[in-house]
């Protein structure tokens, strides 16, 4: 069947061959209508999880358009590499593949700059991260951002049936249901995992068993610095909000299985105590939980921060002093450094008492000590 991977020797050659992404490759999707047009093509940034099609997307673009192609990672490949390929005398603008572009950093990211800007290259960059967070402005706004989804169980399966063919064997149903919910939506998994189990099996069906040798154990997307790690600490924190304490238990569960650093953990349950909890106590409780997985560590400490979260999320929620703060920071940005009233200013010196520092001041007194021209204002409303 030939030495490389099987997710390789699969990978199609055509757009009519790809499995899945629709809205892009579909006959009404962007990247189908540019290709047929074969003129103006952008430079992309082709956003989307491991294994929904992104390397595969572009080389096919370049196969379809008939331009020269080539591919680099910013894990191994410098600038300069790219560069060289930048300099040569192309008739038309090579296509310049980057996977993972967001490891790339600011400077290295502005050098493609003056090539995408002047159209020398076409830059196709692929990656995992959220392109808003990781990819430079300047480059955002001269490339296309296309959002890839994670495949769908039937788009797997399509995928897999394909691979089952290729290499003449079968798979129990029970086996091949197993397989694709490990997968994750990721096809290179389920290929890679459906050759492991391939070359481990003596007859020609797949079993379960065969599958969970070759899985060892569930694939749990969850980069710790990545754009499911930003959507699962945010469904923790919104969960606790709610009070929804199940739902902020289970969160916390994917984090600490993934191996998150429990001290960051910790630090957003403390900064949610201030936030959005009534009570004071809410605090000292998560003070209490950071230090005692400074002191502990995992794996003990896993059971200070799931105390912790059910304190939170059943503590009676108040956000008045953050609503506070940000609304006088609000002002603070729009307005500068208004005055001070005189009447509250030290007068230190003599000069100072003589032009109005500090008289009139009664300790006390209910009048406004905001600047003139907030004189009046309410940031603080206490919820009952």
């Amino acid at each position: 069947m030939g030495t490389a991977p099987l997710a390789e020797q699969l990978r199609p050659q055509r757009l009519s061959q790809f499995v899945g992404q629709e809205h892009l490759a579909g006959k009404e999707g962007i990247i189908y209508k540019l290709i047929k047009t074969k003129v103006g093509f952008p430079s992309l940034i082709l956003w989307g999880p491991p294994g929904s099609g992104k390397t595969t997307l572009a080389r096919i673009i370049a196969k379809e358009l008939k331009r020269e192609y080539f591919e680099f990672s910013a894990v191994s490949s410098s600038i300069k590499e790219i560069e060289k390929i930048i300099t040569k005398d192309n008739p038309a603008p090579p296509i310049v593949v980057i996977d993972e572009i967001h490891r790339y950093n600011k400077s290295q990211q502005a050098k493609l700059l003056p090539s995408v800007e002047r159209g020398d290259i076409t830059l196709i960059g692929a990656t995992t991260e959220n392109p808003s967070f990781e990819v430079i402005a300047p480059l955002l706004s001269r490339t296309r951002v296309l959002l890839l989804k994670q495949h769908t169980t039937q788009e797997l399966n399509k995928i897999v049936n394909k691979a089952l063919k290729h290499l003449r064997i079968k798979i129990d149903q029970k086996a091949l249901e197993f397989l694709l919910d490990s997968s994750n939506g990721d096809a290179r998994v389920a290929l890679t995992v459906l050759e492991i189990a391939n070359s481990l099996n003596q007859g020609h069906t797949l079993s379960i068993k065969n599958i969970e040798e070759a899985l060892q154990r569930k694939q749990l997307t969850f980069d710790k610095q990545g754009e499911e790690f930003y959507n699962v600490i945010s469904a923790f924190i919104k969960s606790m909000r709610a009070g929804d304490v199940d739902a902020a238990i289970y969160y916390l569960a994917r984090m600490v299985e993934a191996g998150q650093d429990p001290l960051y953990i910790a630090r957003r349950m403390v900064v949610f105590a201030s936030e959005d909890v009534a009570s004071p106590t809410a605090l000292v409780v998560a003070n209490e939980v950071f230090r005692a997985c400074e002191t502990i560590g995992y794996p003990e400490c896993q059971e200070n921060l799931a105390a912790g979260v059910v304190y939170l999320s059943l503590a009676k929620k108040d956000r008045s002093a953050y609503s506070a703060y940000m609304s006088a920071l609000s002002d603070v940005r729009n307005f500068g450094n208004l005055p001070v009233p005189l009447k509250i200013r030290n007068p230190v010196t003599k000069l100072m008492g003589d032009i109005g520092y500090g008289q009139g001041y009664e300790k006390y007194d209910k009048e406004s000590y905001l600047p003139e021209k907030l004189k009046g204002k309410k940031y603080y409303s206490k919820h009952d």
